[in-house]
C-alpha cells in the first residue's frame, strides 16, 4: 500500500521581498530556525570556556573595577551622591549588551558564508539572532547588580520594574545598526575595522562613566546627537529609584531607535537578493 506524505512548498517571489511587510511575515514563519541560531550562538559563545556564563558578569564587572580605579578613586567623579560602582556598572550593563550585539552582529553575514550560499532562509536572523543572544549575558550580569545594590544598601524600588523600557530601546537601536552594518559589510570588508573603533569612541562620548552634567555648554551637542545617552541615563534612574524625569530625551530616543531599526530592516531586506554573490 503506498502513503502519499504531505510537502510544504515554499514559493519565493522576488517581487514581494523587500519589503517591510514581508520580512517581518518570514521572520515569523522561521521563528522556530531563530530560536536555534540563538540557542547555537549561546552554545558556541561559551564553548570551551573555563567559567562558561560566568563571563557575562566578569566582562562588565572588570570594567567597572577599571573606571572605579580611575574615575571614582583617582578623578573622584561626582556622581551625585551615588556610590560610583552602582554608578558605573548600571550604565554598562545595557552598553555591553549593546557594544557585544553590535560587534557580533554586523560581521554575522561575512561570518556565515556557507550558510548564504547553500539554503534559503531569511538572512536577516544571523544578525538579529546574535542581537538576541545578548539577552542571556544582559540577565546574568542583572544579577550582579542586584547583588551590587543590596551590599551598598540600595535597595530596588518598583521603578525597576520598567527597566524593559531601556532595554527594548537598546534591542531595536543595537538590531538596526546591525542591520545596515551586515549589509555593508557584505560589499566592503572595512567595515569590521571601523566598527569596533566607532563602538570605543561612543563609549566615551556617552554618559556611562560619567554623569551627563559633565558634558554641559559646548559639549551639550553630543548629548543631543547620542540616542544612547538618554537610554542610559532612564536605565540608571530605574536602578536607582528615582524614576525617569526626562521623558522627552527617551522620547526622542526611542523614535530614532524605531526608525534606525525599521530603516536598517528595510535596507538589509532591498539587499538581501545580492548577499550570495558578494560573500
Amino acid at each position: 500500500m503506498a502513503f502519499e506524505t504531505e510537502r510544504k512548498v515554499r514559493i519565493i517571489d522576488s517581487h514581494k521581498t523587500g519589503s517591510l511587510s514581508h520580512t517581518f511575515s518570514e521572520i515569523w514563519s522561521y521563528r522556530e530556525l531563530l530560536f536555534f541560531l540563538v540557542w547555537k550562538d549561546v552554545k558556541i559563545r561559551y564553548k570551551q570556556t573555563a567559567i562558561g556564563a560566568a563571563w557575562a558578569i566578569l566582562q562588565p564587572l572588570i570594567a567597572m573595577a577599571i573606571f572605579w580605579a580611575v574615575f571614582g578613586m583617582v578623578l573622584k567623579v561626582d556622581t551625585g551622591g551615588v556610590p560610583y560602582p552602582i554608578f558605573a556598572y548600571s550604565g554598562l550593563l545595557i552598553w555591553t549588551y549593546f557594544s557585544t550585539s553590535l560587534n557580533q552582529a554586523s560581521e554575522s553575514l561575512v561570518a556565515n558564508p556557507h550558510l548564504l550560499t547553500k539554503i534559503y532562509f531569511p538572512r536577516v536572523l544571523l544578525p538579529l539572532s546574535l542581537c538576541l543572544v545578548g539577552l542571556l549575558d544582559y540577565a546574568i550580569a542583572g544579577v550582579m547588580l542586584i547583588i551590587l545594590m543590596l551590599y551598598f544598601n540600595i535597595m530596588p524600588s518598583l521603578w525597576i520594574l520598567l527597566i524593559f523600557i531601556p532595554l527594548v530601546l537598546s534591542i531595536l537601536l543595537a538590531s538596526g545598526l546591525s542591520f545596515w552594518l551586515s549589509s555593508v559589510s557584505a560589499k566592503y570588508r572595512d567595515v569590521r575595522y571601523i566598527v569596533p573603533f566607532f563602538v570605543q569612541l561612543l563609549l566615551f562620548v556617552t554618559p556611562i562613566i560619567y554623569p551627563p552634567s559633565y558634558l554641559t555648554g559646548n559639549l551639550s551637542w553630543i548629548l543631543t546627537i547620542n540616542p544612547l545617552a538618554p537610554i542610559i541615563n532612564a536605565q540608571r534612574s530605574l536602578v536607582l529609584g528615582t524614576g525617569i524625569t526626562d521623558w522627552v530625551p527617551l522620547g526622542i530616543s526611542a523614535l530614532i531607535a524605531l526608525l534606525v531599526f525599521l530603516g536598517g530592516l528595510l535596507y538589509f531586506a532591498r539587499y538581501e537578493r545580492s548577499f550570495a554573490d558578494v560573500i
